[in-house]
């Protein structure tokens, strides 16, 4: 059985996810695989963090003649066990890891004040003169409402107090 190493497409459309895996040279690319050796995410934004490999096993598969293809032999040229970039994907994998941090916000630079209409002025001066206007005549409102309705009604009527 000739065995190949290649990378199986996963994900969704326009969003590219890699599987590097050991297959049979005869399987179609995104076929049945024999053994997953590790990941390939273009997407990440730190080009040294998007491979990430299992360097024993694709060792192994180039021992016992997997013939692995062009793509892949690039990213185990650069990240397999005695890779060229093997410690810049060190890093770039630790900083991947650790959290974001998002520094404070500080103060506005600019605040802009609020647009005020020509004549809202004038109805912020009327809702609060109706506003004293009805305090006062709640004041004044019991005594005008005990004389009114009984006077009117007939019924016993109550001085008025001075």
């Amino acid at each position: 059985m000739a065995v190949a190493i290649r990378m199986k497409r996963m994900g969704r459309k326009n969003r590219a996810f890699y599987r590097i895996c050991a297959t049979d040279r005869r399987s179609p690319r995104d076929g049945r695989v024999i053994e997953v050796l590790g990941t390939y995410d273009p997407s990440v934004p730190d080009t040294d963090a998007r491979c990430l490999l299992n360097s024993e096993r694709v060792n192994y598969w180039l021992s016992v003649g997997a013939q692995p293809s062009d793509a892949v032999r690039v990213l185990v040229k650069k990240y397999g066990h005695n890779g060229t970039r093997l410690k810049e994907m060190e890093l770039a994998r630790a900083k991947l890891s650790m959290p974001r941090v998002i520094p404070e916000a500080g103060e506005p630079v600019f605040v802009p004040e609020p647009k005020a209409e020509p004549g809202a002025a004038a109805a912020v001066a009327e809702t609060a003169a109706p506003a004293e206007a009805a305090a006062e005549s709640v004041v004044d409102a019991p005594a005008a409402d005990a004389a009114s309705p009984a006077a009117e009604a007939g019924g016993e009527s109550q001085p008025e107090q001075a």
